[in-house]
């Protein structure tokens, strides 16, 4: 499998310095707890706090990682291209605020801008070559004084990774057991085949035994009261499974309502061939999902990692995600957008995910993009190359990747009985 090229933009080791003079012209009501706005053109604005520095001696954790950008080939090619609306190519602009915008006594309190520090995009940016672009403490705002004495001060350290990634699409929609097919630029490489079904399993399978017990023997209008028994394996392409996902927990409606709710979740299970025991299966992962109402209804995803074969049993939450329950969204596993520590065992054992602690490389994982309810959804699916060394290590995250889709239709409004002498139809 050969990976396509993507270059990892992080900013950390963030600390501000400011002289008592500045301090004491902020405005009151507002709580002096620096923040920055990190903007790059063509991707989302980044908001994170910026810790004070207050001795002269201290210097941030080079470690540490604040904001992290992931560009493609494409990306780094049109920050390097003026546009219509912008003569010059783009800069990396990080502002630097006073804190949250809040009130005093009852009156709106705008945030105060301390400075901006601007770092133009650059030929280099596009070489695929590991590069520190900044590093150390600068003078920011308007505070350069003519007086000679020192303004506001930011210390940053902005480096460029590679970070290539495996990218896989499902051919198909879930429900329909569609191949699962490598992209490599305008070339795809079949790669898995996804099985799905609603059986609730046989004494045949392995995985009939892990069938939940609340299940009742009867199907009568099954779906129009919960959802349960669905099931996906993923071959490789000998036919053999090598991952698999299945509800563990029947998505049901919560008293008094007709949606999935956040206090009784559905659960898949994400499982892996048992090395140890032929034809049986060992539990990976645990994803639940859940609908959360508002003017604009969402489902949200919560995957735990479970670190031995008991489900629930030393469980580490690696990712909750809000998703749009009408358009889709990505789901995705980050250690730095969502400041995890923790490292992720390999599916099979056989690759090496210790790099995700404090000292490690960290970053992405990998993303799985999926449609809203009622849409075509074809999920498409971004792993870090680092963390797939061999087939077995790409198949679990399509299981869950087929979990986390199959979650926005399972998260659906449920219909109501009818009462007697209605005269609609389902």
């Amino acid at each position: 499998m050969d990976p396509q090229a993507f270059i990892r933009l992080s900013i950390g080791s963030l600390g501000l310095r400011i002289p008592e003079t500045t301090l004491n012209s902020i405005k009151p009501g507002i709580h002096y707890s620096p923040t920055c706005e990190i903007r790059l053109r063509g991707f989302p604005v980044q908001t994170t706090t910026v810790p004070l520095i207050s001795s002269p001696e201290t210097t941030p954790d080079i470690h540490s990682i604040a904001s992290s950008f992931y560009l493609e080939d494409s990306d780094v090619k049109a920050l390097l291209t003026p546009g219509c609306f912008y003569s010059s190519h783009a800069c990396l602009e990080i502002i630097v605020f006073t804190g949250k915008k809040g009130s005093h006594c009852g009156v709106a309190v705008k945030r105060q801008q301390i400075g901006t520090f601007k770092l133009d995009v650059a030929p280099e940016w596009g070489e695929g070559k590991p590069v520190i672009l900044f590093s150390g403490w600068i003078g920011i705002g308007k505070n350069k004084q003519e007086s000679g004495k020192p303004g506001a001060e930011l210390h940053l350290r902005i480096k460029l990774d590679p970070d290539p990634r495996y990218v896989f699409q499902f051919e198909d929609l879930t429900t329909i057991s569609p191949q699962i097919v490598q992209l490599q630029g305008s070339v795809k490489q079949p790669i898995f085949s996804c099985k799905f079904s609603r059986d609730r399993g046989t004494h045949t399978d392995p995985l009939s035994s892990y069938w939940s017990n609340a299940v009742d023997s009867s199907d009568i209008e099954l779906e129009r009261r919960e959802r349960k028994g669905w099931k996906v394996k993923i071959h490789d392409l000998s036919g053999s499974a090598v991952a698999a996902a299945f509800i563990t927990t029947p998505f049901v409606p919560s008293t008094g309502c007709d949606w999935v709710a956040k206090s009784n979740p559905g659960a898949w299970l994400i499982v892996r061939p048992d090395a140890c025991r032929p034809e049986s299966w060992q539990p990976w992962g645990k994803l639940e999902a859940w609908r959360e109402r508002g003017i604009r209804d969402a489902i949200c995803c919560r995957f735990h990692l479970l670190s031995d074969s008991q489900e629930g049993s030393g469980d580490v939450l690696m990712s909750e995600i809000l998703m749009s329950a009408e358009k889709g969204g990505e789901f995705f596993i980050d250690t730095d957008r969502q400041m995890r520590t923790t490292p992720i065992p390999s599916p099979q054992s056989s690759g090496d995910f210790s790099g995700l602690g404090p000292g490690g490389v960290g970053g992405f994982v990998m993303s799985c993009r999926v449609q809203g309810e009622g849409k075509s959804s074809k999920p498409l699916v971004q792993l870090a190359m680092r963390y797939v060394t061999c087939v077995e290590d790409a198949a679990i995250f399509m299981a869950l990747a087929a979990a986390v889709d199959l979650s926005i239709e399972a998260c659906k409004p449920f219909r109501r009985k009818l009462r007697r002498g209605s005269h609609r139809s389902f």
